[in-house]
């Protein structure tokens, strides 16, 4: 008994230093950013930085306003793209997928996560550009062509995490609503999509993290313009996009100010999060 006690103190403290690290490196970035952005957005001008409508750094021009809603218009393709076929997938490979067909599929998916976003992004030079040319015409690269893409990278987070809480669910909730009558598309739809509310949620708000912080892939297919965009295939330049092609060049105030644009889409992310949570937590009241 002593032996077995030693060894849960010694794992509840091993778990603690691993929390504690974590939690520290977290902690570490965030100062980082801050205490070096925030510099460089006061000398700048917080509304000049945050509302400007021109990036011209040898001019000491520093306005985001494009990249803020470069980013907005891509991770809202994006969501309108992937969501629902994610969401539609999961379903399929929880509910209705035949046995044989999972065996392919589910591997095939778990694969999809784990193709690096510099590989996406050649695809979508080589494939999905042609195709925006030869329907749209211009350079093929732009708001449209980044979402079709960043909407197929999200897709594995999803269907892994909306499938995961689907076969959670209770297998009673099921039969009950087969029981009451119900078809099995019915229960599915209606009974056991809803009782797994909460992790799929979860898994879309993953998934529009990635879209919101995807770099490589966006910067090869969506023209990279610092400009605002007029059309869905405007060339645009979001705000991940802005610091990886600037950053390897970038000195002095000019270096602070990508550092400070990482700021703001930290921040971005995190009022994103925070009202997921805060439309879940009111779902869950109504419910």
């Amino acid at each position: 008994m002593l032996k077995l006690k030693s060894k849960e103190k010694l794992f509840k403290m091993l778990f603690c230093l691993c929390a504690f690290v974590s939690a520290a490196a977290v902690a570490l970035i965030c100062i980082f950013m801050f205490a070096n952005g925030f510099p460089a957005m006061a000398e700048n001008g917080f509304f000049k930085f945050l509302f400007g409508e021109e990036w011209r750094p040898t001019a000491g021009q520093f306005g985001i306003l494009p990249m803020i809603t470069g980013s907005i218009c891509v991770t809202a393709g994006a969501i309108i793209f992937g969501v629902p076929l994610g969401l539609m997938c999961a379903i399929f490979l929880a509910g209705f997928c035949p046995k044989k067909l999972y065996k392919v599929l589910k591997p095939a998916i778990d694969l999809l996560a784990g193709i690096p976003s510099v590989v996406y992004g050649y695809f979508g030079l080589m494939a999905i550009v042609p195709i925006m040319q030869d329907i749209f015409g211009g350079n093929g690269k732009g708001i449209l062509t980044a979402s079709i893409l960043l909407g197929f990278m999200i897709l594995p987070t999803i269907i892994s995490v909306s499938e995961a809480s689907l076969r959670a669910v209770p297998n009673a909730y099921y039969e009950g609503s087969l029981a009451l009558g119900a078809t099995h598309e019915q229960s599915m739809f209606k009974t056991v999509f809803p009782a797994a509310g909460s992790g799929i949620f979860a898994g879309v708000i993953l998934g529009i993290g990635r879209a919101i912080g995807e770099t490589m892939a966006v910067a090869m297919v969506a023209g990279n313009s610092a400009i605002f965009p007029d059309s869905l295939t405007s060339n645009v330049r979001t705000l991940t996009t802005n610091i990886i092609l600037e950053m390897g060049y970038a000195t002095g105030l000019h270096r602070q100010m990508l550092i400070a644009t990482g700021v703001v889409l930290f921040i971005f992310i995190l009022i994103i999060n925070l009202c997921f949570s805060m439309l879940k937590r009111k779902g869950g009241k109504a419910q």
